[in-house]
């Protein structure tokens, strides 16, 4: 067997001397989630202050960038986010970070065909193994397409990435590398479930999962309402499940856990947990390191709705941030105001509904609460001024709050109008009503 090391050793360099690479007017790419670069970054963030026009490209960032913490940094960079987190709202805010509109099953593509090819590449990556190659760790998602374009590839190891095991496109070899840093192996970026469901979500969760067979293939979303429908399968009497999802979340290792999941009746890759990337906790981190059962795949295979129509009784369970009684879902934005990303919702909603059996879940709570204390809908009579539309109407199979569980295919609009009101929250839906008869789509058949 060829040894490696001696490549290994001549690709070894600090951070210092790797990013010399990095000129003004560079794309420079930070991959995904948790193999955003930590000492490169450091290192980076250092000679910010003498390059411009730097663009880089992320998505959900788990920690700062040191680079956004340079003084006046706007002026030097920007950050142009797949899909957008806590972190990159802020950022936002400084008109430092803009959003990147997606369909995410197409991302391989836009990098392979579309958009500007990164001039370098930074990431983080697990030790190489005896064959060459360094794994993406949980983070297949679109960076085998990102490496194949990038003029310069920089990794920086960490032994604590944990190795995830794939079918193809979860890994790079060392001779595709420019150069190997040796960081100091920080904890993984953490993603919390959002804490304990509340009442509101176990309500919305018990509905759902009143609507899931035995041996349904499971999707779930980022947020905590899909997390409160994993807990509740975990609980349930369900069983031989199987995952097939974009995101892979805390949830699913709950579920495996307590023997639901055997992924015994898929239709393809039966047996395995098919997953584009995730971000958790340490106790999916360990989960997922070197576990047969589980395969990374890149996302233009996990959420292609013609893979998803494959697999029979296929339950997709996403948020939404408001919903109109025309039945458009807004998942990125309330108004202007950017909150997340498209990521692979439309992929879902679409696929599911290709699936024999298969269904689609977009769920919030009625209402929120805003700063003052103020009880606002989220069930609109439009969407407000400005909201990125992130499901068209047609496409929306089940919407769900605390109130109800409405299927709306085939429905027309004053039947939409009808099954969106009875999903609100009693103290706005006489006001709903009156909106809808302006709109022409109330016909009374209620009252």
């Amino acid at each position: 067997m060829q040894d490696f090391t001696t490549l290994y050793k001549e690709k070894l360099t600090t951070p210092q001397e790797a990013v010399k690479v990095v000129k003004s007017g560079d794309w420079i790419d930070y991959g995904w989630t948790t193999c955003q670069p930590v000492a490169l970054d450091k290192a980076l963030a250092e000679r910010i202050p003498e390059l411009y026009d730097l663009k880089f490209r992320g998505g959900i960032a788990l920690w700062e960038p040191e680079v956004f913490k340079v003084p006046e940094a706007e002026t030097h960079l920007c950050w142009n986010s797949w899909h957008m987190g806590g972190i990159e709202r802020k950022a936002a805010a400084r008109g430092l970070c803009y959003y990147a509109p997606l369909r995410y099953s197409e991302l391989p593509r836009y990098y392979r065909e579309h958009i500007a090819p990164p001039d370098v590449v930074m990431i983080q990556v697990a030790p190489m193994d005896a064959h060459g190659y360094f794994n993406f760790g949980p983070n297949a998602s679109h960076l085998a397409a990102m490496c194949e374009v990038a003029g310069h590839i920089i990794v920086e190891v960490n032994t604590n990435m944990p190795r995830c095991l794939g079918g193809v496109e979860a890994d790079i070899h060392v001779s595709k590398v420019h150069a190997i840093v040796e960081g100091d192996n920080p904890p993984m970026g953490q993603l919390a479930g959002g804490g304990a469901p509340s009442e509101v979500d176990r309500a919305v969760a018990k509905m759902i999962v009143e609507q899931i067979p035995n041996g349904a293939c499971l999707q779930l979303g980022i947020g905590g309402m899909p997390n409160a429908v994993g807990s509740l399968i975990a609980e349930s009497d369900l069983k031989d499940l199987g995952v097939h999802t974009e995101m892979y979340v805390d949830a699913f290792v709950d579920i495996a856990r307590a023997g639901k999941i055997t992924g015994a009746k898929k239709n393809i890759d039966r047996g395995r947990q098919v997953y584009a990337f995730g971000a958790g906790t340490q106790k999916m981190y360990d989960y997922m390191h070197q576990n047969p059962e589980l395969m990374s795949a890149p996302v233009n295979y996990t959420n292609d709705d013609r893979v998803i129509a494959q697999i029979d009784n296929f339950i997709s369970i996403n948020n939404a941030v408001s919903l109109d009684l025309f039945c458009q879902v807004a998942s990125e934005s309330a108004g202007t105001k950017p909150i997340s990303g498209a990521g692979g919702q439309l992929d879902f909603v679409l696929g599911a509904y290709l699936s024999k059996g298969g269904k689609s879940f977009i769920c919030c709570s009625s209402t929120y609460t805003d700063k003052n204390g103020g009880l606002h809908s989220r069930i609109l009579p439009t969407l407000e001024q400005g909201t990125i539309v992130t499901d068209t109407r047609p496409n929306v199979m089940y919407a769900v709050t605390e109130y109800g569980c409405v299927c709306l295919k085939g429905l027309s609009t004053w039947q939409r109008a009808e099954a969106m009101i009875s999903l609100a929250h009693p103290d706005f839906r006489e006001q709903l009503i009156k909106d809808a008869e302006s709109m022409g789509i109330w016909r009374r058949s209620h009252r």
